[in-house]
C-alpha cells in the first residue's frame, strides 16, 4: 500500500495516462488561498481539489466542520479527472500539512488504494528545481472509478461515546498541544478535548525538512499504542489523516479515523470535555 511518492519519482511519471495529480493546498483561516496558490503555480497538469467542497460534504451544523463527503459525489469527481481504479493518485500540499493526507485518506476510504502523498510537498518540488505551471490543467477523458467503500476506516459519536474510559479504544488526538489543552482555541466555539484521548500533533510525523519519518522512527514514536485499538480525531477530521498515514507508513496497519472529531462532538452539549494537558 502506497503512502508517499519522492519529487523525483512523480517528475519522472509526469505525462503517464495512469497518473492524476491533485493540488490540496488550503488554509483553515482563508479558505481562498489554496485556489490563488494554484492558480499562481503547480505541478504541471495538478488539478485543484478543495478541501471545503471536493474533500468535504455538506455541514449540517451538527456533524463538524469538515463532513466526510458522499462516496459516490467524490468518486465522480475524480472520475471526471481522469482516475480509473487503476491510476495513481498522487496528492500534494505545501509540504508538512494536512491536506494532502485528508486526499489520501478519504480515496483509501472509498476503496482507491494507489494512492500517496508527494513526500515534503509543494515545497520539495520547488526545491528539486522541477518546472511548475499557472496553466488551469484540463483532463483529457473521464475516468472509471468505483467507490467501494471501506467502512472500518471511519467510525462515528457513537462508538467512540459508547468506548470512553475503556482500553478497548486508543483515541489520539492531532491537534496541537495548545489546542488539546483548551488553551488559545481559535478555531471550534469549546476548547478542550475528548475525555481518555492521548495528543499527538500530526507536525511530529515530519522531519524538519518537511518529509515524512522513517518507517522505523515512526514505528518507535507509536510504540505506546496498540494499533488494533486506536482511533485516530483532531478538530475536523482533517489533520488526524496525517497521524493515519504515519501509522501505516510504519507499517502498523488501518487504524480508523472519527470522522466528525472535536467540532462533532462539542456540537452535542451531553458529551463530555476535558481540558489539560492529560
Amino acid at each position: 500500500m502506497r503512502t508517499i511518492v519522492a519529487p523525483r519519482e512523480l517528475h519522472d511519471r509526469l505525462g503517464d495516462p495512469k497518473l492524476v495529480v491533485l493540488d490540496c493546498r488550503h488554509s483553515l483561516q482563508d479558505f481562498g488561498l489554496g485556489r490563488r496558490l494554484y492558480d499562481e503555480g503547480h505541478v504541471p497538469g495538478a488539478f485543484f481539489a478543495s478541501v471545503e467542497d471536493d474533500l468535504a460534504g455538506p455541514k449540517t451544523g451538527r456533524n463538524g466542520r469538515h463532513p466526510l463527503p458522499d462516496p459516490e459525489t467524490l468518486a465522480r469527481f475524480l472520475r471526471g479527472l481522469g482516475v480509473d481504479d487503476d491510476t495513481l493518485v498522487v496528492a500534494y500540499d505545501a509540504g508538512a500539512d494536512m491536506f494532502a493526507a485528508r486526499c489520501w485518506s478519504l480515496l483509501r476510504w472509498i476503496g482507491h488504494d494507489d494512492v500517496a502523498i508527494l513526500d515534503g510537498g509543494y515545497a520539495a518540488w520547488q526545491a528539486c528545481g522541477y518546472p511548475v505551471s499557472a496553466a488551469p490543467s484540463e483532463p483529457e477523458r473521464e475516468g472509471t472509478l468505483k467507490a467501494r467503500v471501506r467502512p472500518q476506516l471511519i467510525v462515528n459519536a457513537e462508538f467512540v461515546h459508547g468506548r470512553l474510559g475503556s482500553e478497548e479504544m486508543h483515541l489520539i488526538d492531532a491537534r496541537a498541544s495548545d489546542r488539546f489543552a483548551g488553551q488559545n482555541e481559535t478555531i471550534d466555539p469549546v476548547a478542550g478535548h475528548i475525555p481518555g484521548a492521548r495528543n499527538r500533533w500530526f507536525k511530529n510525523n515530519f522531519n524538519d525538512d518537511g518529509t515524512l519519518k522513517s518507517p522505523e522512527r515512526l514505528r518507535e514514536e507509536y510504540a505506546q499504542h496498540d494499533p488494533g485499538r486506536v482511533v485516530h480525531q483532531c478538530g475536523s477530521g482533517v489533520s488526524s489523516a496525517v497521524n493515519q498515514l504515519a501509522m501505516l507508513h510504519a507499517g502498523l496497519g488501518e487504524t480508523p479515523i472519527y470522522a466528525g472529531s472535536w467540532s462533532e462532538w462539542i456540537a452535542d452539549p451531553s458529551r463530555p470535555v476535558a481540558t489539560g494537558a492529560d
